[in-house]
């Protein structure tokens, strides 16, 4: 019988790695300044199911993650739930960018005012960004301050410090959409949430290169399957991220073209670069062969020289151009033979420059258990540190409704974004009016209003607030969204009334009084009278009619009641999108609110592209605002960027 697994405690970070190809899990905890491995495993991809770092194939990368996360629940005992994941791209970029706050007087400055400092440099980037990319969405996925300033002097870290200028410059880097929306896409069909996301390079450097060493000019290159990620520190700080489509999967193509076999045998192929002893295998032909090592060297030479070339000149242009101090190698392809030499010969460097990662691991993390010696585990390694250690500055540090908010986005962060991006719609935000029921009773048309939506409540850290507030790191939002009105409804008889004496039919047809109305239904009556007021009408007729014998008539057919009219009361005019409106007083009296006004704007909230303005005499509005006379009013969609 499987025994009862208990939960994942808080502090047990999961780490998985999703690679070109294999997924390697990480469980650990953080125990005093170092990151604690408690269990690690690893699967390789049945089949290619992702190109250069981007998932191709969802279904199959979820499957294999969950193969790995099935095995360290069951090496731990726990249930795990939240995961922590690293992305790579083939469009990844990176923006540098400052912002400057001044503050009214020299005060303290605190964890509030660095977070709404590197909230702002990481918005300048965005725009920056946006300005290259128009047609093209971009997400957030890290950043790393470069340096902070206070009243113009460079320091490294501003809490505790005082002053009135502020400024924080920041390397943020960033993904493509679809990057990013296959990731969580994996993650939720492997019934993992994500708790945290950053760049593999960020969680690299971590993990390989500790802080105290980023004084001097580093710089770590992983190398995976299919992308080779690069990050570059001076000076104290980590100053650039930029990545190579070029990883080992160009030596396994270059082998399989060789010696035609399949993938999985130039793989193997791959990993005899430095056998002694000739490998046996057999080809796509179904031929057995065989190949030295020297003969699988050579046959791997043009590929591992473009590949070093490539990440060679990449290397040169985020380093401005010059070499490094030092270069780490990490990543499974970091083993590929005779690789360190052919690096440092390209950068024009001392081979005792380049080294393989793995040696500096345990200033940061250590294990009773596996030896973490092994530069396959730089990115997993690092995911897990940079969220044990707090090590990592991304974009998930807002709560929404309790729980970390997904915040990757593009353009100025606003309480608005994070709604839409967490699942929530424009009708959340607004809410609908009931449905109004229209009908016609004795030929004259009538229209039954449907109760107003209870309004949404946002409140941001505890205070109300408007969607387009911004938001800052470390916010607390609250959001309940709003509750569509009840649909109009009347019976038949709820219609007539009590007092109503006579006959009616809806639609030609005779109907109990308790028959619920539907819209474009047709009412028609007919009153009854009773015997003493039709003997008293006989009478009077007949003292009017002329001495003789009367003419055969025929019966006049009694007209139908009339429904008395209100007393009028006079229409609401305003101005609407530059227009004037007149809006015809409601039949209960309830005032008009902006979201009255929906049904005049001609927009399509189910299909919007863009946030909708709301302005009233030339103010930002709220939905639940009541209208007034000659109010000035605009809900349009903001102009396309």
């Amino acid at each position: 019988m499987e025994r009862q697994k208990q939960e994942q405690e808080q502090d047990l970070i999961f780490a998985l790695d999703i690679g070109t190809r294999s997924i390697i899990g990480m469980l650990g905890k953080a125990v005093g300044d170092r990151f604690q491995v408690l269990a690690i495993d690893a699967e390789e991809h049945g089949k290619r199911a992702m190109l250069d770092g981007q998932i191709e194939d969802i279904d199959q990368v979820a499957r294999v993650a969950r193969v790995v996360t099935s095995r360290l629940e069951e090496k731990m005992g726990r249930r795990l739930t939240r995961v922590c994941v690293a992305a790579a791209g083939r469009a990844l970029r990176t923006e540098q960018a400052s912002f400057r706050l001044e503050l009214p007087q020299v005060q303290r400055v605190d964890d509030a005012l660095v977070s709404r400092l590197e909230a702002g440099a990481v918005s300048e980037a965005e725009a920056q960004l946006a300005e290259d990319q128009e047609a093209r969405r971009f997400f957030l996925v890290g950043y790393t301050v470069r340096q902070y300033q206070l009243d113009h002097y460079p320091l490294s870290t501003l809490r505790g410090h005082k002053g009135q200028e502020l400024e924080a410059q920041v390397v943020a880097t960033f993904l493509p959409s679809e990057v990013v929306e296959s990731l969580y896409a994996v993650m939720n069909r492997a019934g993992l949430e994500v708790a945290s996301l950053t760049l593999e390079p960020i969680a690299a450097m971590n993990a390989a290169i500790p802080a105290e060493l980023r004084l001097l000019n580093l710089v770590l290159v992983d190398i995976g399957a299919g992308t080779s990620d690069i990050a570059v520190c001076r000076e104290g700080s980590v100053v650039g991220y930029t990545m190579a489509t070029v990883a080992g999967d160009e030596i396994t193509e270059a082998l399989m073209n060789a010696f035609l076999v399949d993938f999985h045998t130039a793989e193997r192929l791959k990993t005899s670069l430095e056998s002694r002893e000739p490998v046996v295998f057999t080809d796509i032909l179904g031929l057995e062969q065989s190949a030295t090592g020297a003969q699988i060297q050579e046959a791997a030479a043009g590929a591992t020289a473009q590949l070093v070339q490539k990440i060679a000149e990449e290397v040169l242009a985020v380093n401005g151009g010059t070499p490094p101090s030092a270069l780490f190698l990490a990543g499974g392809g970091s083993k590929l033979a005779g690789l360190r030499p052919m690096m440092a010969q390209a950068l024009g460097m001392d081979e005792r420059r380049v080294a393989v990662a793995g040696n500096n691991y345990q200033k940061t993390a250590f294990s009773d258990e596996y030896d973490l010696n092994n530069p396959a585990y730089a990115t997993p390694l690092g995911i897990a540190v940079s969220a044990g250690l707090g090590l990592v500055s991304d974009s998930c540090v807002v709560t929404l409704n309790g729980a970390n908010a997904k915040l990757f986005r593009s353009g100025m962060l606003r309480i608005l974004d994070i709604l839409l991006m967490n699942g929530y719609t424009y009708g959340d935000l607004i809410g609908r009016t009931g449905e109004n029921l229209t009908i016609q009773w004795d030929g004259k048309r009538m229209v039954f209003r449907g109760e107003p939506a209870v309004p949404a409540e946002l409140r941001l850290n505890g205070k109300d607030a408007a969607p387009t507030a911004t938001v800052h790191a470390g916010d607390k939002i609250e959001f309940t969204p709003a509750q569509p009105g009840q649909a109009a409804a009347r019976t038949l008889g709820q219609l007539l009334g009590e007092d109503f004496q006579g006959k009616a039919w809806v639609n030609g047809q005779a109907v109990p009084l308790e028959t619920p109305l539907r819209n474009g239904d047709a009412v028609t009556t007919m009153t009854v009278r009773k015997p003493d007021q039709v003997a008293q009408e006989a009478a009077a007729a007949l003292a009017e009619e002329p001495a003789g014998q009367p003419e055969e008539q025929a019966p006049k057919q009694e007209p139908a009641a009339e429904v008395p009219e209100p007393r009028p009361v006079p229409a609401l005019h305003i101005m609407f999108n530059d227009r004037p409106l007149a809006l015809q007083p409601k039949p209960d009296g309830a005032p008009y609110y902006l979201m009255d006004l929906l049904e005049y704007t001609q927009l399509d909230f189910k299909h919007l592209d863009r946030p909708v303005t709301l302005l009233v005499n030339g103010e930002p509005g709220a939905f639940t605002q009541q209208i007034y006379p000659r109010d000035v009013i605009s809900i349009r969609c903001e102009p396309e960027k």
